[in-house]
């Protein structure tokens, strides 16, 4: 029996799960992939948003602006990347000057420092790529870009290390609601999980999983967004991450620079045939360059090195749900999470765990809780720690990815870590083996024997992602 079962491992459950490893529970993190951070955590814009773009007294803009503050805090602690680059909303028009300047106003309604509207002339002094007939920009400083897959990751290695558990491939597919706490059943024959209190933030699957233990209250419809990454030859072409101004469907086409000096551009949207439809489509791809090339006219797609698709979690509500639901004592959902999820994440565990403390469980703050993550890639560290770690380890002075310097070492560490990489896609997620210029069509195979070795498998059952998608079906002869 665990005090506390959380469904989902993303950025929320993450969060949620490493901010409740601070007390005394037991604690267990349920995720239906082979991996974390394998939906809407792993494919979105990295953007931590100031927070001008929510309405007034919503959840989203309380969570998104106090979210926002944790950031430097919480990534420091977590060694994962964090850069405070600031973020424009670009007016190209009298009735889009009118438009920032509403957001300005909401922005500081809702508590927005460093927001200031600049003229046509100030925003290509600063960033010259940008479109020149632009008019003006709402800047926001307090805007910035992060690494969210190795967020996620670094959040519930964090949360492990401090006691949680985390069981992968466990889809729950039904609830049952006991005198005292609750029954999480999965497929086959898997043990059900027991927990007094159930955290449900299962990103697009959120309502499902809420009608599982209680009456029915809202309905998540999934929006998908399309995305181009460009090569870290276009890295610097924008500091800040622009905006055009948003509409009634979203924030529209950003182009980004990320905390790993490539150029992001999207995303066009358009909806999801269900919870996993990520595929791209011509059509919003070409809505994508479209967009991005009005904001900054030399955001071509000429050094595309991927194309991706995310899904966003679209609550009929409007607003993030993060309560204890009405007909199920102890089931608190944190459900319709979109942008701003991702900024608001470490807002919205707090706030999960004040409900937890209304339903009467026993919070005792644990004093040997450890907030530190400790990771650094070899390629980070100075020459004298280099030459020291590859004389301790010779595996740190074998590069297997030439596109983004990552050794053996860096691999083998990625594996052994809690709630380590067991597959090739979830390698790149952790040390960036793949994600560079070739994504992994070099080093691809040989990562794919360093996790054979490491896991003791052999080459056939080692996947790229999911638990069927293999990589060689057998030997020639």
């Amino acid at each position: 029996m665990y005090d506390v079962a959380i469904i989902g491992a993303g950025v929320v459950g993450g969060a949620i799960a490493r901010e409740l490893s601070a007390y005394d529970l037991s604690i267990v993190l349920l995720e239906k992939a082979n991996d974390v951070s394998t939906g809407s955590s792993k494919a979105n814009s990295a953007i931590i948003h100031a927070g001008y773009d929510p309405e007034e007294n919503t959840l989203m803009a309380l969570l998104n602006v106090s979210g926002n503050a944790m950031y430097d805090k919480m990534c420091a602690e977590l060694s994962v990347p964090f850069e405070r680059n600031g973020s424009m909303v670009l007016a190209f028009d009298d009735e889009q000057l009118s438009t920032i300047a509403a957001l300005e106003r909401r922005g500081r309604n809702n508590g927005v420092p460093g927001m200031r509207m600049l003229t046509g002339d100030q925003v290509l002094e600063i960033e010259p790529a940008v479109n020149p007939d632009v008019k003006g920009a709402l800047y926001a400083g307090t805007a910035g870009i992060t690494d969210p897959m190795l967020l996620t990751i670094s959040l519930i290695e964090n949360a492990v290390s401090n006691g949680a558990e985390c069981i992968l491939n466990f889809e729950v597919a039904a609830i049952e609601q006991e005198d005292g706490f609750y029954k999480l059943f999965s497929q086959g024959d898997r043990e059900p999980v027991e927990a007094r209190r159930v955290i449900n933030a299962a990103g697009v699957y959120a309502d499902k999983i809420h009608d599982m233990a209680a009456p029915h209250a809202y309905r998540i419809k999934p929006r998908r967004g399309q995305y181009f990454l460009l090569d870290k030859e276009e890295g610097n072409m924008v500091c800040a991450t622009l905006f055009p101004c948003p509409t009634n469907i979203g924030k529209g086409v950003l182009v980004a620079p990320s905390v790993h000096g490539n150029l992001l551009l999207g995303p066009a949207s358009d909806s999801a045939l269900d919870g996993d439809d990520v595929a791209t489509t011509d059509e919003t791809l070409r809505a994508t360059r479209i967009g991005a090339s009005l904001l900054v006219p030399g955001a071509t797609v000429r050094n595309s090195i991927r194309t991706f698709a995310g899904l966003r979690a679209e609550a009929d509500t409007g607003d993030f749900i993060i309560k204890e639901a009405d007909g199920a004592p102890g089931f608190i959902d944190a459900a319709g999470i979109k942008s701003p999820g991702l900024t608001a994440a470490p807002a919205i565990a707090q706030r999960v765990v004040s409900i937890i403390k209304e339903t009467g469980l026993t919070l005792v703050r644990r004093k040997d809780f450890d907030p530190f993550v400790r990771r650094e890639l070899l390629k980070a560290k100075n020459d004298e720690e280099q030459v020291k770690l590859i004389a301790e380890n010779p595996l740190y002075g074998r590069v297997v990815c030439r596109c983004e310097t990552i050794t053996e070492g860096d691999i083998v560490d990625s594996i052994k870590r809690p709630v380590g990489a067991t597959t090739l896609d979830s390698v790149k997620r952790r040390c960036r083996a793949g994600m560079g210029r070739c994504q992994g069509g070099f080093c691809g195979p040989k990562v794919q024997q360093i996790l054979a070795r490491e896991l003791g498998k052999p080459l056939s059952e080692i996947v790229l992602e999911g638990k069927d998608s293999y990589i060689l079906a057998g030997r020639t002869k």
